[in-house]
């Protein structure tokens, strides 16, 4: 059985689809990401993922159980971290932890010692009696991870959980949910629009316009780019785009004013291209593909061309 299964969810604001027939699994003891820029689905998903929102049609399975008509089952199993923070900065690491341990019916001397090791685990046992609003970014995002573990979910969902973090906090964290899935068997999903924190999880779904529009493992997505990616700035675009496409008779996409190919040997065909139009190229990249050039290729545009200010909106 599967953790978290979706089968065409389908979610409506008004006449506005938010989400267009989703349909995913995710195996116990992966690391799934849901992938997408800023307006692509990812915060609808995750609350009715989290039990914060019905679906207008779907259906959503978590270790067994209806999302629907036994939300409190799937709860239990719940862990949840959100990506603006839950914490009450006027409280201690300690008092937040205790807090949220009661509404799992934790108490007294059980509940100080569960949520003292996790707080150990996470480098904050020194912090038990800090006020939240002293901590840095990082350590408050270890408090809320600590509280989403404090009654021992079997699947941990995480909302944007790099917002706020440095990028060596953003590795420890990282390193914790390996640490997380492989000694304590935990399932996570987390949603991000971090291309390096995508490239980490075991399988990532790209969300786009409230699609899903690939699932697989980022390796396998990236093969599926028939070679190296080359780049060309122009000084014509369109008219450099046409010359090409006749010269070489490939495929040649413009996108936000650069063309971008998939080339085999991509070190021969730059030379090539310069050789040819040495006075119309301005500059030229290539490399091995990435998880931007999946998404470009199966859109037609830039990852960030949506902006990733704020929330995702959707």
């Amino acid at each position: 059985m599967p953790a978290v299964e979706v089968e065409n969810l389908r979610r409506l604001y008004g006449t506005r689809e938010a989400l267009g027939g989703i349909t995913f699994t995710v195996s116990r003891r992966e690391i799934f990401g849901l992938l997408g820029p800023n307006g692509g689905g990812k915060t609808t998903l995750f609350k009715i993922l989290s039990t914060l929102m019905r679906p207008t049609s779907g259906n959503v399975r978590v270790f067994g159980h209806d999302l629907a008509s036994e939300s409190h089952a799937v709860r239990r199993r719940l862990g949840v971290v959100f990506q603006h923070p839950s914490l009450d900065p006027k409280l201690t690491v300690m008092e937040n932890l205790q807090h949220h341990g009661h509404l799992y019916g934790l108490w007294g001397r059980a509940l100080r010692s569960q949520a003292q090791a996790l707080l150990n685990r996470l480098g904050l046992g020194d912090r038990v009696s800090d006020l939240v609003e002293t901590l840095s970014g990082g350590l408050q995002r270890r408090t809320e991870l600590a509280k989403a573990l404090l009654h021992r979910p079997d699947l941990l969902l995480l909302d944007e959980p790099s917002t706020g973090l440095d990028p060596g906090a953003r590795r420890d964290f990282d390193d914790y949910l390996d640490y997380l899935r492989e000694q304590d068997g935990v399932t996570i999903l987390l949603t991000t629009h971090i291309l390096e924190e995508a490239e980490r999880c075991d399988r990532v779904g790209i969300l786009q316009q409230g699609k899903l529009v690939a699932v697989g493992a980022p390796d396998d997505l990236k093969e599926k780019i028939g070679g190296d990616v080359v780049v060309i700035h122009a000084q014509d675009p369109e008219g450099l785009q046409t010359k090409i496409r006749e010269r070489f008779g490939c495929e040649v996409a413009l996108v936000d004013g650069t063309l971008r190919m998939e080339r085999p040997r991509g070190h021969e065909f730059v030379r090539e291209v310069v050789d040819a139009f040495p006075g119309e190229v301005r500059s030229v990249t290539f490399g091995k593909p990435t998880l931007e050039d999946v998404f470009i290729h199966l859109t037609g545009h830039r990852f960030l061309s949506e902006g990733t200010a704020g929330g995702d909106g959707s």
